[in-house]
C-alpha cells in the first residue's frame, strides 16, 4: 500500500467534472481520479473547513460510524479495471477489521472528514499514476505530466488541450 494525500482538486474546463489529485507521499507520483462536483464540493468543504449549517452526506456517515462505536482506520483505492476506480473502507467495529466497498471520492471525502490516512494498492499506482516530467524548463510555469500507462493517455491529452496563454491573459 502507497500511503497518499490529497494535492488538489482540478477543474475540467470541458465538463462538470473535477479530477482530485492524489499524491505519492515518498514519491513524485501523482494519481489523478475523476470525480463528479458534488464529490468535488464535498471534499473541498472539508479540507477548507467551510461551516456548514446541516451536516452533509459525508457527515452523516462519519456521525453513524462513530455513533456505532466504530472507527475508520483508513480508506484505499484497491483496484483499477476496465478504467475505474474501486476503494474500500477499512473500519475497526467491535475488535474486528472490516472492508466497505466505496467508490474512491466517498471513500476520500469520508477520510478526510474522519483524518483517516489515504492508500493506494502498488498496482493502481503502478498502472494509473503520473510523475512530473523532468526535462521541464526552469522557466517553465506548469509542469507537464507523464503517464506511466498507456491506457491513461487522456489525462495527459487534457493537460495538453490547455491554453495556458489564453488562461493568463483573461486574468
Amino acid at each position: 500500500m502507497v500511503e497518499v494525500t490529497i494535492d488538489s482538486i482540478r477543474v475540467s474546463l470541458m465538463s462538470q467534472h473535477r479530477v482530485v489529485i492524489l499524491k505519492d507521499t515518498t514519491s513524485d507520483r501523482y494519481l489523478p481520479i475523476w470525480i463528479g462536483p458534488f464529490e468535488a464540493d464535498a471534499i473541498t468543504v472539508e479540507l477548507q473547513q467551510m461551516p456548514l449549517s446541516r451536516p452533509m452526506t459525508h457527515d452523516l456517515l462519519k456521525n453513524t460510524i462513530q455513533e456505532l462505536g466504530a472507527k475508520v482506520n483508513y480508506i484505499i483505492v484497491s483496484a483499477l479495471r476496465d478504467d475505474i476506480f474501486y476503494a474500500e473502507l477499512v473500519l475497526s467495529v467491535n475488535g474486528k477489521e472490516i472492508s466497505i466497498d466505496s467508490r474512491p471520492s466517498d471513500a476520500i471525502a469520508l477520510a478526510v472528514r474522519a483524518r483517516a490516512p489515504i492508500y493506494v494498492e502498488e498496482s493502481v499506482m503502478q498502472s494509473a499514476a503520473v510523475t512530473p516530467d523532468e526535462d521541464v524548463e526552469a522557466d517553465d510555469t506548469v509542469a507537464s505530466l507523464e503517464p506511466d500507462n498507456e491506457e491513461l493517455s487522456i489525462f495527459q491529452d487534457f493537460v495538453d488541450t490547455l491554453d495556458m496563454d489564453d488562461l493568463e491573459n483573461n486574468e
